[in-house]
């Protein structure tokens, strides 16, 4: 299996949480600069085009890109406190009504999340669904805009146990 992991805004893939996701398979996880790049959307799309990714992974503005990505190549995603509902740069990305549809979606929501509100993810999901894709919300009452690692490792084992269930 090959994982595309998608970092945050201001951070990386901790070597801690690469060893959990290599358990599953092969991670690429691409050095991103969110900033001084609107196409990162496009580069992703090169990236499949060699790899051929299984799954996409984000945290933040990476959950962003991520559910974009995976809406737009069928492919199942695990985002962490995705920037859906605003986020603090720009990049281009198809419309929402232009997506395919992802066959499963699994959030992972931070109850205490400052800078992306669970409860704003949940307003924009519930005006955005796509049809025919699963979702799987999990709110993590005490978890902030940071995944610590225990929650990291349980969501990803979570999501790669179901991933093995609809084979």
């Amino acid at each position: 299996m090959t994982i595309l992991y998608l970092h945050g805004l201001e951070s990386k893939l901790s070597p801690s949480k690469r060893s959990v996701l290599e358990r599953f398979g092969t991670v690429v996880a691409p050095d991103l600069d969110y900033h001084k790049n609107p196409n990162v959307f496009d580069l992703l799309l090169k990236l499949n085009k060699e790899h051929k990714f299984d799954v996409a992974i984000g945290s933040s503005m990476g959950g962003f890109m991520a559910y974009y990505f995976a809406n737009t190549v069928n492919r199942p995603a695990l985002l962490f406190n995705p920037a859906l509902p605003h986020r603090p740069v720009t990049q281009n990305i198809p419309a929402i009504n232009t997506l395919n549809t992802a066959s499963t979606l699994h959030f992972a929501l931070g109850g205490q999340d400052d800078i992306i509100k669970a409860n704003d993810n949940l307003k924009w999901l519930s005006k955005n669904r796509l049809p025919n894709t699963a979702i799987k919300i999990s709110i993590h009452n005490q978890m902030g805009h940071q995944i610590p690692l225990a929650i990291f490792e349980n969501e990803a084992n979570e999501f790669f146990r179901q991933l093995d269930l609809l084979k």
